[in-house]
Protein backbone atom coordinates (compact mmCIF):
# COMPACT_ATOMS: atom_id res chain seq x y z
CA UNK A 1 0.00 0.00 0.00
CA UNK A 2 1.63 3.72 -0.94
CA UNK A 3 2.35 5.27 1.97
CA UNK A 4 0.69 8.66 2.82
CA UNK A 5 -1.87 8.42 -0.55
CA UNK A 6 -5.33 9.71 0.18
CA UNK A 7 -7.40 8.30 -2.42
CA UNK A 8 -10.67 10.06 -0.49
CA UNK A 9 -9.28 13.33 -0.53
CA UNK A 10 -8.81 12.90 -4.25
CA UNK A 11 -11.97 11.56 -5.28
CA UNK A 12 -13.38 14.69 -3.29
CA UNK A 13 -12.19 16.87 -5.89
CA UNK A 14 -13.85 15.13 -8.64
CA UNK A 15 -17.57 16.00 -8.19
CA UNK A 16 -18.88 13.57 -10.50
CA UNK A 17 -17.98 10.72 -8.17
CA UNK A 18 -20.95 12.10 -5.47
CA UNK A 19 -23.87 11.35 -7.88
CA UNK A 20 -25.82 7.81 -8.69
CA UNK A 21 -26.62 6.39 -11.50
CA UNK A 22 -29.70 4.06 -11.85
CA UNK A 23 -30.05 4.85 -7.60
CA UNK A 24 -26.30 3.18 -7.04
CA UNK A 25 -23.32 4.97 -6.49
CA UNK A 26 -21.51 5.87 -9.38
CA UNK A 27 -18.39 3.76 -10.51
CA UNK A 28 -16.54 5.03 -13.13
CA UNK A 29 -14.17 2.32 -14.59
CA UNK A 30 -14.29 3.76 -18.41
CA UNK A 31 -10.88 5.90 -17.76
CA UNK A 32 -9.59 4.61 -21.14
CA UNK A 33 -12.29 6.69 -22.86
CA UNK A 34 -11.88 9.67 -21.07
CA UNK A 35 -11.30 11.09 -17.56
CA UNK A 36 -13.29 12.39 -14.94
CA UNK A 37 -13.08 16.23 -14.29
CA UNK A 38 -11.45 17.64 -11.15
CA UNK A 39 -12.24 20.65 -9.45
CA UNK A 40 -9.41 22.98 -10.07
CA UNK A 41 -10.26 22.25 -14.54
CA UNK A 42 -14.05 22.94 -13.60
CA UNK A 43 -13.07 25.89 -11.93
CA UNK A 44 -10.67 27.14 -14.57
CA UNK A 45 -13.90 27.16 -17.38
CA UNK A 46 -15.55 28.63 -15.21
CA UNK A 47 -13.16 31.62 -14.16
CA UNK A 48 -12.58 32.35 -18.10
CA UNK A 49 -16.45 32.04 -19.13
CA UNK A 50 -17.25 34.20 -15.87
CA UNK A 51 -14.59 37.08 -16.18
CA UNK A 52 -12.32 36.85 -18.64
CA UNK A 53 -14.20 35.85 -22.06
CA UNK A 54 -12.23 37.46 -25.45
CA UNK A 55 -10.07 36.18 -28.43
CA UNK A 56 -6.27 35.89 -27.85
CA UNK A 57 -3.61 36.84 -29.49
CA UNK A 58 -4.63 39.34 -31.96
CA UNK A 59 -6.25 41.60 -28.65
CA UNK A 60 -4.27 44.94 -27.89
CA UNK A 61 -7.20 45.17 -24.76
CA UNK A 62 -7.17 43.78 -21.39
CA UNK A 63 -9.15 40.64 -21.37
CA UNK A 64 -7.42 39.71 -24.43
CA UNK A 65 -3.92 39.89 -23.53
CA UNK A 66 -5.18 38.18 -20.39
CA UNK A 67 -6.89 35.09 -22.40
CA UNK A 68 -2.75 35.57 -24.24
CA UNK A 69 -1.09 35.38 -21.45
CA UNK A 70 -2.91 32.08 -19.47
CA UNK A 71 -3.26 30.67 -22.97
CA UNK A 72 0.55 30.63 -23.56
CA UNK A 73 1.31 29.63 -20.18
CA UNK A 74 -0.80 26.36 -20.69
CA UNK A 75 2.14 25.81 -23.47
CA UNK A 76 4.55 26.51 -21.31
CA UNK A 77 3.59 23.73 -18.69
CA UNK A 78 3.17 20.87 -21.49
CA UNK A 79 6.66 21.66 -22.53
CA UNK A 80 7.77 21.05 -18.98
CA UNK A 81 5.48 18.68 -18.77
CA UNK A 82 6.94 16.33 -21.87
CA UNK A 83 10.42 17.52 -21.65
CA UNK A 84 10.28 19.25 -25.28
CA UNK A 85 13.14 21.72 -26.27
CA UNK A 86 11.19 24.69 -26.99
CA UNK A 87 7.56 25.70 -26.31
CA UNK A 88 7.22 26.88 -29.99
CA UNK A 89 7.29 22.53 -30.53
CA UNK A 90 3.97 22.57 -28.80
CA UNK A 91 1.07 22.78 -31.08
CA UNK A 92 -2.38 22.86 -30.23
CA UNK A 93 -5.47 20.96 -32.00
CA UNK A 94 -9.01 19.31 -31.23
CA UNK A 95 -7.06 16.22 -30.13
CA UNK A 96 -5.05 13.15 -30.62
CA UNK A 97 -7.22 12.19 -33.80
CA UNK A 98 -6.68 15.70 -35.00
CA UNK A 99 -3.06 15.81 -34.40
CA UNK A 100 -2.31 12.67 -36.00
CA UNK A 101 -4.14 13.34 -38.87
CA UNK A 102 -2.17 16.86 -38.93
CA UNK A 103 1.09 14.78 -39.39
CA UNK A 104 0.01 12.08 -41.92
CA UNK A 105 -1.62 15.23 -43.53
CA UNK A 106 0.65 17.96 -44.09
CA UNK A 107 4.31 15.81 -43.31
CA UNK A 108 3.08 12.99 -45.39
CA UNK A 109 2.08 14.75 -48.27
CA UNK A 110 4.73 16.19 -48.74
CA UNK A 111 7.66 14.12 -47.55
CA UNK A 112 5.72 10.29 -48.89
CA UNK A 113 6.59 9.04 -51.80
CA UNK A 114 5.21 6.29 -54.25
CA UNK A 115 6.56 2.82 -52.44
CA UNK A 116 7.39 4.10 -49.14
CA UNK A 117 6.38 2.35 -46.64
CA UNK A 118 4.35 2.70 -43.04
CA UNK A 119 4.62 0.61 -40.23
CA UNK A 120 1.95 0.47 -37.87
CA UNK A 121 0.95 -2.10 -34.82
CA UNK A 122 -1.84 -4.31 -34.70
CA UNK A 123 -2.41 -2.50 -30.98
CA UNK A 124 -3.71 0.64 -32.63
CA UNK A 125 -6.60 2.80 -32.45
CA UNK A 126 -8.10 3.64 -35.77
CA UNK A 127 -7.50 7.30 -35.53
CA UNK A 128 -3.99 6.06 -36.14
CA UNK A 129 -4.34 3.58 -38.83
CA UNK A 130 -7.18 5.57 -41.29
CA UNK A 131 -4.96 8.67 -41.61
CA UNK A 132 -2.18 6.96 -42.92
CA UNK A 133 -4.22 4.47 -45.17
CA UNK A 134 -5.87 7.81 -46.82
CA UNK A 135 -2.28 9.73 -47.25
CA UNK A 136 -0.70 6.03 -48.48
CA UNK A 137 -3.45 5.87 -50.64
CA UNK A 138 -3.13 9.45 -52.28
CA UNK A 139 0.95 9.32 -52.48
CA UNK A 140 1.18 5.39 -53.14
CA UNK A 141 2.69 4.49 -50.38
CA UNK A 142 2.27 0.80 -48.53
CA UNK A 143 0.83 0.31 -44.65
CA UNK A 144 2.76 -2.69 -43.41
CA UNK A 145 1.39 -3.89 -40.14
CA UNK A 146 3.70 -4.97 -37.23
CA UNK A 147 2.29 -7.91 -35.30
CA UNK A 148 1.72 -8.82 -31.87
CA UNK A 149 1.84 -12.02 -29.91
CA UNK A 150 -0.76 -13.61 -27.51
CA UNK A 151 -0.26 -11.79 -24.83
CA UNK A 152 -0.81 -8.36 -26.66
CA UNK A 153 2.43 -7.53 -27.06
CA UNK A 154 4.29 -6.15 -30.10
CA UNK A 155 6.45 -8.99 -31.71
CA UNK A 156 10.00 -6.94 -31.80
CA UNK A 157 11.70 -9.55 -33.85
CA UNK A 158 9.05 -9.28 -36.69
CA UNK A 159 9.39 -5.42 -36.13
CA UNK A 160 13.33 -5.33 -36.77
CA UNK A 161 12.90 -7.86 -39.99
CA UNK A 162 10.11 -5.09 -41.35
CA UNK A 163 12.27 -2.37 -40.70
CA UNK A 164 14.28 -1.68 -44.19
CA UNK A 165 15.42 1.59 -46.28
CA UNK A 166 11.62 1.82 -47.79
CA UNK A 167 10.29 2.20 -44.63
CA UNK A 168 9.67 6.01 -44.04
CA UNK A 169 7.62 6.64 -41.13
CA UNK A 170 6.78 4.37 -38.11
CA UNK A 171 3.14 5.09 -35.55
CA UNK A 172 2.28 3.43 -32.75
CA UNK A 173 0.27 4.06 -29.31
CA UNK A 174 2.71 4.45 -26.57
CA UNK A 175 -0.13 2.49 -24.50
CA UNK A 176 -2.54 0.22 -25.65
CA UNK A 177 -6.05 1.87 -25.18
CA UNK A 178 -7.71 -2.01 -25.62
CA UNK A 179 -5.33 -4.21 -23.65
CA UNK A 180 -3.01 -1.54 -21.56
CA UNK A 181 -0.39 -3.05 -22.83
CA UNK A 182 3.16 -0.74 -22.31
CA UNK A 183 4.60 -0.51 -26.01
CA UNK A 184 8.93 -0.22 -25.50
CA UNK A 185 8.62 2.70 -27.43
CA UNK A 186 12.22 3.91 -26.75
CA UNK A 187 13.58 0.97 -28.25
CA UNK A 188 11.33 0.67 -31.25
CA UNK A 189 11.96 4.86 -32.18
CA UNK A 190 15.96 3.34 -31.98
CA UNK A 191 14.82 0.99 -34.78
CA UNK A 192 13.29 3.47 -36.57
CA UNK A 193 15.93 6.13 -36.54
CA UNK A 194 18.45 3.43 -37.56
CA UNK A 195 16.98 3.03 -40.98
CA UNK A 196 15.88 6.35 -41.84
CA UNK A 197 12.34 6.47 -40.85
CA UNK A 198 10.54 8.95 -38.51
CA UNK A 199 8.72 8.15 -35.11
CA UNK A 200 5.11 9.28 -34.77
CA UNK A 201 4.07 8.59 -30.99
CA UNK A 202 0.05 8.66 -30.24
CA UNK A 203 0.52 8.81 -26.44
CA UNK A 204 -3.36 9.25 -25.66
CA UNK A 205 -2.99 6.54 -23.16
CA UNK A 206 0.23 7.25 -21.18
CA UNK A 207 0.16 11.05 -20.81
CA UNK A 208 -1.05 10.78 -17.52
CA UNK A 209 0.01 7.19 -16.55
CA UNK A 210 3.87 7.83 -17.13
CA UNK A 211 6.40 9.81 -17.77
CA UNK A 212 7.52 11.36 -21.09
CA UNK A 213 10.54 13.01 -22.12
CA UNK A 214 10.24 13.62 -25.68
CA UNK A 215 13.99 14.73 -25.52
CA UNK A 216 15.29 11.05 -24.38
CA UNK A 217 12.59 9.27 -26.32
CA UNK A 218 13.76 11.18 -29.62
CA UNK A 219 10.54 10.69 -31.09
CA UNK A 220 9.77 13.07 -33.72
CA UNK A 221 6.05 13.73 -33.10
CA UNK A 222 3.99 12.65 -30.33
CA UNK A 223 -0.01 13.32 -30.00
CA UNK A 224 -2.17 13.49 -26.80
CA UNK A 225 -5.71 14.78 -25.69
CA UNK A 226 -6.61 16.79 -22.43
CA UNK A 227 -9.76 14.70 -21.81
CA UNK A 228 -7.51 11.63 -21.01
CA UNK A 229 -5.99 13.49 -18.48
CA UNK A 230 -8.63 15.29 -16.60
CA UNK A 231 -8.68 18.28 -18.83
CA UNK A 232 -11.34 19.70 -21.02
CA UNK A 233 -12.88 18.04 -24.34
CA UNK A 234 -11.67 19.50 -27.71
CA UNK A 235 -8.58 20.08 -26.75
CA UNK A 236 -5.37 17.84 -27.87
CA UNK A 237 -1.56 18.74 -28.41
CA UNK A 238 0.96 17.85 -31.28
CA UNK A 239 4.82 17.64 -30.21
CA UNK A 240 7.14 17.67 -33.32
CA UNK A 241 10.41 18.09 -34.11
CA UNK A 242 11.27 22.03 -34.73
CA UNK A 243 13.18 20.82 -38.12
CA UNK A 244 10.57 19.00 -39.22
CA UNK A 245 7.49 21.06 -38.62
CA UNK A 246 9.21 24.21 -39.98
CA UNK A 247 9.39 22.29 -43.56
CA UNK A 248 6.15 21.16 -42.83
CA UNK A 249 2.96 22.72 -44.95
CA UNK A 250 0.40 24.51 -42.93
CA UNK A 251 -2.49 21.71 -42.44
CA UNK A 252 -5.50 24.48 -42.33
CA UNK A 253 -5.58 28.07 -43.34
CA UNK A 254 -7.43 30.47 -41.65
CA UNK A 255 -6.58 33.46 -38.74
CA UNK A 256 -3.44 33.56 -36.96
CA UNK A 257 -1.39 30.91 -39.28
CA UNK A 258 -0.71 33.82 -41.87
CA UNK A 259 2.07 36.22 -42.06
CA UNK A 260 1.32 38.32 -44.96
CA UNK A 261 -2.28 37.78 -47.01
CA UNK A 262 -2.43 38.76 -51.04
CA UNK A 263 -4.39 37.57 -53.46
CA UNK A 264 -0.88 37.22 -55.65
CA UNK A 265 0.59 34.77 -52.77
CA UNK A 266 0.32 34.67 -48.95
CA UNK A 267 3.08 33.98 -46.69
CA UNK A 268 2.89 31.82 -43.02
CA UNK A 269 3.40 32.76 -39.58
CA UNK A 270 6.17 30.87 -37.47
CA UNK A 271 5.81 28.19 -35.37
CA UNK A 272 3.11 27.49 -33.64
CA UNK A 273 1.02 29.73 -35.22
CA UNK A 274 1.59 28.48 -38.56
CA UNK A 275 -0.51 25.30 -37.73
CA UNK A 276 -3.22 26.92 -35.75
CA UNK A 277 -5.74 28.14 -37.83
CA UNK A 278 -8.85 30.14 -36.54
CA UNK A 279 -10.13 30.61 -33.12
CA UNK A 280 -9.15 27.96 -30.51
CA UNK A 281 -10.81 26.15 -27.81
CA UNK A 282 -9.35 29.28 -25.41
CA UNK A 283 -10.75 28.18 -22.23
CA UNK A 284 -10.29 24.45 -22.79
CA UNK A 285 -6.47 25.16 -23.42
CA UNK A 286 -6.17 27.49 -20.44
CA UNK A 287 -8.06 25.03 -18.20
CA UNK A 288 -5.64 22.13 -18.87
CA UNK A 289 -3.22 24.06 -17.10
CA UNK A 290 -5.02 23.60 -14.26
CA UNK A 291 -5.41 19.60 -15.20
CA UNK A 292 -1.28 19.72 -15.59
CA UNK A 293 -0.84 21.01 -12.11
CA UNK A 294 -3.20 18.90 -10.69
CA UNK A 295 -1.09 15.64 -12.40
CA UNK A 296 1.74 17.70 -10.94
CA UNK A 297 0.44 18.42 -7.40
CA UNK A 298 -0.31 14.29 -6.93
CA UNK A 299 3.22 13.23 -8.50
CA UNK A 300 3.01 11.01 -11.95
CA UNK A 301 4.83 8.17 -10.04
CA UNK A 302 2.10 7.81 -7.30
CA UNK A 303 -0.59 8.22 -10.12
CA UNK A 304 1.62 5.18 -11.47
CA UNK A 305 2.24 3.02 -8.32
CA UNK A 306 -1.94 3.50 -6.86
CA UNK A 307 -2.76 2.12 -10.61
CA UNK A 308 -0.84 -0.49 -11.00
CA UNK A 309 -1.66 -1.67 -7.29
CA UNK A 310 -5.17 -1.77 -8.78
CA UNK A 311 -4.29 -3.38 -11.85
CA UNK A 312 -2.58 -6.06 -9.88
CA UNK A 313 -5.62 -6.61 -7.51
CA UNK A 314 -8.17 -6.19 -9.95
CA UNK A 315 -6.13 -8.79 -12.06
CA UNK A 316 -6.21 -11.40 -9.51
CA UNK A 317 -9.78 -11.17 -8.13
CA UNK A 318 -11.38 -10.75 -12.53
CA UNK A 319 -9.49 -14.07 -12.93
CA UNK A 320 -11.14 -16.34 -9.98
CA UNK A 321 -14.41 -15.49 -11.83
CA UNK A 322 -15.25 -18.81 -13.79
CA UNK A 323 -15.52 -18.66 -17.33
CA UNK A 324 -13.81 -14.98 -17.93
CA UNK A 325 -10.81 -14.16 -20.11
CA UNK A 326 -8.70 -11.50 -19.74
CA UNK A 327 -7.89 -10.46 -23.00
CA UNK A 328 -4.03 -8.74 -23.00
CA UNK A 329 -1.46 -10.04 -20.27
CA UNK A 330 1.54 -8.16 -21.29
CA UNK A 331 4.25 -8.09 -18.79
CA UNK A 332 4.36 -4.42 -19.41
CA UNK A 333 0.52 -3.31 -18.58
CA UNK A 334 -1.31 0.19 -17.36
CA UNK A 335 -4.28 -0.18 -15.39
CA UNK A 336 -7.26 -1.55 -18.10
CA UNK A 337 -8.58 -5.01 -18.40
CA UNK A 338 -10.15 -6.27 -21.09
CA UNK A 339 -11.90 -9.54 -20.72
CA UNK A 340 -14.48 -11.77 -22.80
CA UNK A 341 -17.32 -14.18 -21.02
CA UNK A 342 -18.65 -17.47 -21.71
CA UNK A 343 -21.89 -17.39 -22.66
CA UNK A 344 -22.21 -13.52 -22.41
CA UNK A 345 -21.73 -10.47 -24.99
CA UNK A 346 -19.82 -8.16 -23.84
CA UNK A 347 -22.56 -5.24 -24.61
CA UNK A 348 -25.41 -7.43 -22.20
CA UNK A 349 -22.52 -7.35 -19.68
CA UNK A 350 -22.07 -4.04 -20.40
CA UNK A 351 -25.91 -2.91 -19.89
CA UNK A 352 -26.60 -4.99 -16.97
CA UNK A 353 -23.37 -3.97 -14.84
CA UNK A 354 -24.81 -0.40 -15.57
CA UNK A 355 -28.04 -1.02 -14.19
CA UNK A 356 -26.06 -1.37 -11.32
CA UNK A 357 -23.77 2.09 -11.50
CA UNK A 358 -21.06 0.77 -12.92
CA UNK A 359 -19.57 2.29 -16.35
CA UNK A 360 -17.31 0.34 -18.31
CA UNK A 361 -16.83 0.52 -22.15
CA UNK A 362 -17.92 -2.55 -24.45
CA UNK A 363 -17.03 -2.98 -27.86
CA UNK A 364 -14.33 -2.89 -30.34
CA UNK A 365 -13.29 -0.27 -28.10
CA UNK A 366 -12.01 1.64 -32.39
CA UNK A 367 -9.44 -1.40 -32.67
CA UNK A 368 -10.94 -3.44 -35.08
CA UNK A 369 -7.97 -5.03 -36.35
CA UNK A 370 -6.88 -5.98 -32.36
CA UNK A 371 -10.16 -7.80 -32.49
CA UNK A 372 -9.66 -9.94 -35.66
CA UNK A 373 -6.33 -10.63 -34.07
CA UNK A 374 -7.73 -12.18 -30.76
CA UNK A 375 -10.81 -13.65 -32.57
CA UNK A 376 -12.85 -11.91 -31.00
CA UNK A 377 -16.15 -9.71 -31.80
CA UNK A 378 -15.62 -6.78 -28.73
CA UNK A 379 -14.68 -6.95 -24.74
CA UNK A 380 -15.65 -5.58 -22.43
CA UNK A 381 -13.13 -3.05 -20.86
CA UNK A 382 -12.65 -1.68 -17.45
CA UNK A 383 -10.00 0.99 -16.75
CA UNK A 384 -8.84 2.85 -13.64
CA UNK A 385 -7.54 5.92 -12.70
CA UNK A 386 -5.92 7.48 -9.56
CA UNK A 387 -9.33 8.38 -7.91
CA UNK A 388 -10.56 4.59 -8.07
CA UNK A 389 -10.23 2.12 -4.99
CA UNK A 390 -10.16 -1.10 -4.53
CA UNK A 391 -13.75 -1.46 -2.55
CA UNK A 392 -15.06 -0.11 -6.40
CA UNK A 393 -12.89 -3.62 -7.77
CA UNK A 394 -14.49 -5.42 -5.73
CA UNK A 395 -18.25 -3.96 -6.35
CA UNK A 396 -17.24 -4.11 -10.18
CA UNK A 397 -16.34 -8.39 -9.07
CA UNK A 398 -19.79 -9.23 -7.29
CA UNK A 399 -21.53 -7.19 -10.49
CA UNK A 400 -20.17 -9.32 -12.95
CA UNK A 401 -20.84 -12.07 -10.88
CA UNK A 402 -24.65 -11.39 -10.53
CA UNK A 403 -24.45 -10.84 -13.92
CA UNK A 404 -23.45 -13.96 -14.96
CA UNK A 405 -25.73 -15.27 -13.43
CA UNK A 406 -28.60 -13.71 -14.76
CA UNK A 407 -27.13 -14.24 -18.25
Amino acid sequence: MLENFDVLKIRNDFPELSRTVHDRPLIYLDNAASTLKCRPVIDALNAHYSNEAANIHRGVHYLSEMGTIKYEETRKSIQHLINARNDYEVIFTKGTTESLNLVASSYGRKFLKKGDQILLSTLEHHSNIVPWQMIAEEVGAEVIEIPVNDLGEIDLTAYKILLNEKVAIVATNHISNSLGTINPIAEMIKLAHDVGAIYVVDAAQSISHEKIDVQNLDCDFLAFSSHKMFGPTGVGVLYGKEDLLNEMPPYQGGGDMIDVVSFEKTTYNTLPHKFEAGTPHIAGVIALKAAIDYINEIGLDTIKAWEHELLEYATEQLSKIDGLKIIGTSKEKTSVISFTMEGAHPHDIGTLLDRQGIAVRTGHHCTQPLMKRFNIPATTRASFSVYNTKEEVDALVAAIIKTKEFL
